[in-house]
């Protein structure tokens, strides 16, 4: 098995909320990422998936260091990227890239697509002498399918898809190990995210890259991600390969995010199994207590309101395609589907009876 390049423990970040404007008073906090854990391994691509508000940006965010976690460890090679500052923490940023979800945004208007590719050179100097640069950034436009010959061009004479692959070339340009992806082609047109992806695939194999994926669309995910991890509400309650995922998901978020799947054929569509939850994802800032899925979860129990799950292998699963982490404590539990409209009766004794 390959060995892991970058190790998250216990991962947390809280976003104080404040009253009062000469005198501020910290009331409470928004809890964007409250204790995730994961590593991610040489080469390969690991999925984040879940809704909006799920704390998936966040975590990408933290991962390179844009913010500065609450608690937690975040490990490169071994050495925790959250404790260094200065020369150290840039020579570390020169191996973890990102790829942000905006092309519109994340391209500096003002400036040409060559100063904007060889911006990281000006950085880290030694990566590429000065009188090199110019070739180096025409060679990555041709890396990601762009005309060299559009080096002096600027962002608004390209479309999204085309900004994108600027965006994938700027985080090229240092060679780095690992790129964090984030959600990058929820804002562009279905042809072109398939061209996208493909490229991101084409290129891990080529340059030998390791990628964080983050998106909410399953379908992509599915076809570029080796594992998949399942975020909801600040923490990450179901993790495993993508066929452990897509094939036999434990969790009872997973399974409904999984029905929500577009499915192309029509015959196939009327007779699978709809899960359709009720309520709304609760506050971060006042998440419920226990197991944060329960107020919406079928199968809550009182046990579910007093007790957090732990992200593990479920007992009932000691081997097989079902045997990865999932923080459900009735996980093995057969799935009730609920129809249409309506939500099924929970398994076992309703919460507070």
């Amino acid at each position: 098995m390959p060995e892991s390049l970058l190790v998250v423990k216990d991962l947390v970040k809280y976003y104080p909320l404040t009253r009062g404007v000469v005198f501020r008073k910290q009331i409470g906090a928004v809890k964007a990422v409250d204790g995730v854990s994961f590593d991610l391994r040489a080469g390969e691509t690991l999925g984040i998936v879940g809704e909006s508000g799920c704390g998936k940006s966040t975590v990408a965010k933290l991962l390179v260091n844009l913010e500065r976690p609450t608690a937690g460890a975040i490990s490169y090679k071994g050495e925790d990227i959250t404790k260094l500052s200065g020369r150290a923490l840039k020579a570390v940023r020169r191996n973890i890239q990102m790829v942000f979800q905006d092309p519109y945004t994340s391209l500096n208007p003002r400036m040409t697509v060559g100063d904007i590719i060889g911006e990281p050179y000006e950085i880290h100097p030694e990566v590429a002498p000065k009188g090199d640069r110019r070739r180096k950034v025409q060679e990555l436009l041709d890396v990601v399918g762009l005309n060299p010959e559009y080096i002096n061009r600027y962002p608004h004479q390209f479309s999204g898809g085309q900004r994108q692959r600027i965006g994938i070339a700027r985080g090229l340009a240092l060679q780095p190990e690992i790129i964090v992806a984030d959600e990058p082609v929820s804002a562009l047109d279905v042809s072109v995210q398939a061209q996208v992806v493909n490229l991101l695939d084409r290129l891990q194999s080529e340059f030998d890259l390791s990628y964080v994926f983050i998106a909410h669309d399953l379908s992509i995910v599915r076809h570029i991600s080796d594992r998949v991890g399942v975020m909801y509400l600040g923490r990450i309650v179901e993790i495993g390969s993508d066929a452990q995922i897509y094939n036999h998901p434990t969790h009872p978020y997973t399974q409904a995010l999984l029905s929500a799947v577009p499915v192309p054929d029509p015959g196939a569509r009327a007779h699978r199994e709809r899960i359709i939850l009720t309520g709304d994802v609760p506050s971060p800032a006042n998440p419920p207590s226990g197991c944060r899925f329960r107020t919406r979860c079928w199968k809550a129990r009182e046990r579910c309101a007093v007790e957090v799950p732990l992200l593990a292998v479920p007992e009932a699963f000691p081997t097989g395609p079902a045997a990865h982490p999932s923080a459900c404590h009735f996980a093995a539990e057969k799935q009730v589907v609920p129809q249409a409209g309506e939500r099924p009766p929970p398994a076992g004794p309703p919460v507070g009876e």
